[in-house]
């Protein structure tokens, strides 16, 4: 069983999408404690937390229905986020467990999550300036799959995307655009 100390250690040594392969099918095969992994993802070596954080995307993305019982515990810590590096991985992970496409248990594990500190939290990144592009696009892409159980979030990211657009490069003109539109605003 990798202890959380062997686990540090293999995050220290080289690192890349191999690695991160090998050790997201580690830590499926001997069922690692995610929260342990979520831990670490605020460790005070930058580096080390956002190799963590790397590892824990691709963990619960390799199998977000076995997963999602830890949304609870992931999203009680987001308030906390301040490692530059692993705020998209965040907001990339609950992109993806809130699609509309996303497994009924999933679903089913957020109906049971109060989600307004994070819909707070990803409103924040997309409004701070200093906050990268791709950590505004995947928290725009959450904040547009959560608008049917917040209704006001419509009208607010709207505004919020179409502030973005003034000044916005190629990304956030591309995306932001596709959002406007879909969310009936264009």
């Amino acid at each position: 069983m990798l202890s959380q100390d062997q686990l540090i250690q293999e995050l220290y040594k080289t690192f890349g999408k191999t690695k991160i392969a090998k050790l997201t099918a580690i830590i499926n095969e001997q069922s690692l404690d995610v929260n342990t992994l979520i831990d670490l993802t605020f460790h005070a070596d930058k580096t080390l937390g956002f190799r963590a954080m790397w590892l824990l995307d691709s963990v619960m993305l390799s199998d977000i229905t076995r997963y999602s019982a830890k949304l609870q515990y992931l999203l009680s810590r987001i308030k906390d986020v301040r490692n530059e590096s692993c705020k998209r991985h965040y907001a990339r992970i609950m992109m993806h467990m809130t699609m509309a496409d996303a497994p009924e248990v999933v679903k089913a594990a957020l109906q049971d999550i109060n989600l307004e500190d994070t819909v707070e939290q990803f409103f924040d990144w997309i409004i701070d300036p200093n906050v990268k592009v791709a950590v505004k696009i995947f928290a725009a892409d959450t904040l547009f799959n959560l608008r049917h159980r917040y209704d006001w979030i419509t009208d607010e990211l709207a505004n919020q995307v179409a502030f973005m657009l003034r000044d916005g490069g190629p990304a956030i003109q591309s995306r932001g655009r596709k959002l406007l539109a879909a969310l009936g605003k264009k």
